[in-house]
């Protein structure tokens, strides 16, 4: 399985749609992506405040002067957290898998115009979200020129 997204168009949005394989089991993933201290390293403008309940909130600053909430739509612990962030959707899955767990990370939205650059920063994303679950050192590699070179060929070839 590479670790590449793929876009998808349904009911006029769009949908990017990532998945990871774990070594991990889902409750040891979940833990980190819901851990707000482990949230901020790897989501992008989060800033720790998170109410982990159905209807709760994720607070967000863009560091130049823009902050907004998300609603924590769905709530399955330890396998599902999904949130509304403005019109965009965010839904994380994990499902057991040989002894660890498969992720399904789906980010739904309207405009398509910013999908290469969306597909690319959320790859980054979860390259660190799998440095974090592993224990490892967060190291932002500098790889986002040839992902948007590949997701712009990618979208381009798929649609």
């Amino acid at each position: 399985m590479n670790n590449y997204g793929t876009l998808h168009k349904s009911n006029g949005r769009y949908a990017l749609r990532f998945e990871r394989v774990f070594s991990h089991n889902p409750e040891k993933v979940f833990r980190v992506i819901t851990n707000p201290s482990d949230f901020t390293q790897w989501y992008p403008f989060a800033t720790g405040e998170m109410d982990l309940r159905l209807g709760g909130k994720i607070a967000f600053n863009d560091g130049e002067g823009t902050t907004y909430e998300a609603i924590i739509t769905e709530l399955e612990q330890p396998s599902v957290i999904g949130f509304r962030e403005v019109d965009d959707l965010i839904n994380i899955s994990l499902q057991e898998k040989d002894q660890g767990c498969l992720m399904t990370f789906t980010h739904t939205f309207d405009d398509d115009s910013w999908a290469v650059q969306t597909a690319a920063g959320w790859h980054r994303c979860l390259d660190v979200l799998q440095q974090i679950v592993n224990g490892q050192t967060v190291e932002w590699k500098d790889n986002a020129p040839e992902l948007r070179d590949y997701y712009r060929e990618e979208f381009e070839r798929t649609s």
